[in-house]
């Protein structure tokens, strides 16, 4: 089969006509997209999904959790190679992450399908997936429907977990009609492209990312309990204010991050849930996230050694107790060298640059990619804007990406990283 690895053949306006119409829900004012897991704009987008596997000849099957498969079944009883990423999105958002990776995956198979010569019978099957909850805005932990796949967390257990409101996960996709009673399929490889959200091929003048290995990355859920107390009554120094304690984590995590060179560590705090968020009245408890990632897991450690002393005096200075719990983590994990080597020649082939890069940012193929040979790829992303209503990438590197991931994919069906 030929790729045409321009915007403005017939395949390239297909797909961009299709997310196009995706980028259109749960649209924001701003020009990005709000459609967290199992809201409404989710489940249109899911919808949006379904329908058009459907037009190009996929079977859909939904699991447990959520996840939404389409399958194309050419040699009956063989696993499948999984292609895809994720349609729900942060809150503000932007338009391309994740739900890029999903319709980059829905038009490599169409065309591998459109392509496929009935008599040849390729090794593996192909699916096309959505993995449930990638971002983990609404329900922690994020990567959820990927780690449900791969055996690293229990359906029961992800069903049962709780967004702010109390609504469990169950609920919430009994809400939208996606629990499902399908198992997946049985993966023999895994591929999945994204946005890099970062800057280093816009800077290098790349088009194509060849994700090498992620980051290590450590997540915490934090509790800081103080005292609630009238703020102009209650003289300072019998404050036990918890918003203040929380205040000075926010600072010590970026205090940690400037103790080493620039880049060797990245930290962060989010997700600040106040009680009882009154203007008079001094917090007695405050939730948050806390998240370091870093490319060495010694200087992980270190940090971690760093923030527990950093607590404890915090705790003795601002006389709060800090309850901090694990959340979600993992280790730098190399993708397979033959899987980078394969992505590079199918960019090389179609005369499209490439450089192996580092995926900072969590995704559901480093959870594949401890259970299969997996493949990443990454899009150039316009100044490194992520998480954000202006994230952008140009309609060119966008279908360059898709005839990358469509030659990837066709050699993962014929067995290319068995070995």
């Amino acid at each position: 089969m030929t790729i045409e690895h321009t915007a403005t053949s017939p395949d390239a306006e297909l797909f961009l006509r299709d997310f196009r119409s995706l980028s259109r829900i749960g649209e924001t004012p701003g020009g990005g997209v709000d459609r967290q897991a199992a809201t409404v704009a989710d489940a249109q987008a899911r919808a949006w999904f379904t329908a058009l596997l459907g037009q190009y000849g996929f079977t859909v099957e939904v699991d447990a959790v959520g996840n939404v498969f389409g399958l194309l079944e050419w040699n009956p009883g063989a696993p499948y190679v999984l292609v895809g990423s994720h349609l729900d999105s942060q809150p503000l958002a932007g338009k391309f992450d994740g739900a890029y990776g999903v319709a980059a995956a829905l038009h490599a198979g169409r065309r591998l399908a459109a392509g496929h010569d009935p008599a040849h019978r390729p090794k593996y099957n192909l699916a096309v997936v959505d993995w449930f909850n990638e971002e983990g805005s609404r329900f922690a932990p994020s990567m959820m429907g990927s780690s449900v796949f791969t055996g690293k967390m229990a359906a029961a257990d992800a069903l049962a977990i709780r967004d702010t409101d109390g609504v469990s996960v169950a609920e919430a996709l009994a809400a939208i009609g996606h629990t499902g009673s399908g198992t997946g399929p049985v993966p023999a490889a895994c591929a999945e492209i994204h946005i890099e959200q970062g800057r280093s091929l816009e800077d290098s003048d790349t088009t194509i990312g060849l994700v090498h290995s992620c980051w290590a990355a450590e997540k915490f859920t934090v509790t800081v309990h103080g005292e609630q107390a009238h703020t102009g009554s209650t003289v300072i120094a019998d404050r036990r204010d918890a918003l203040l304690g929380a205040s000075r984590l926010v600072v010590l995590l970026r205090e940690l991050a400037d103790r080493y060179p620039a880049g060797a560590l990245h930290t962060s705090v989010g997700q600040l849930t106040v009680l009882p968020n009154s203007p008079v009245v001094v917090p007695r408890r405050v939730d948050l996230t806390m998240d370091l990632r870093s490319a060495d897991e010694d200087v992980l450690a270190e940090a971690k050694q760093l923030l527990e002393q950093g607590i404890k005096l915090i705790e003795d200075e601002v006389r709060v107790r800090i309850e901090v719990r694990g959340s979600h983590a993992w280790g730098v994990r190399p993708y397979p060298a033959a899987g980078v080597d394969l992505a590079r020649d199918c960019a090389g082939s179609l005369g499209l640059t490439s450089r192996p890069v580092y995926t900072l940012a969590g995704h559901d193929s480093i959870n594949m990619n401890d259970v299969v040979p997996t493949v990443m790829l990454f899009a150039p992303s316009r100044e490194g804007v992520s998480h954000n209503e202006g994230e952008f990438t140009g309609d060119s590197d966008l279908c360059a990406g898709v005839d990358v991931l469509t030659e990837v994919v066709r050699r993962l069906c014929e067995g290319a990283l068995d070995g």
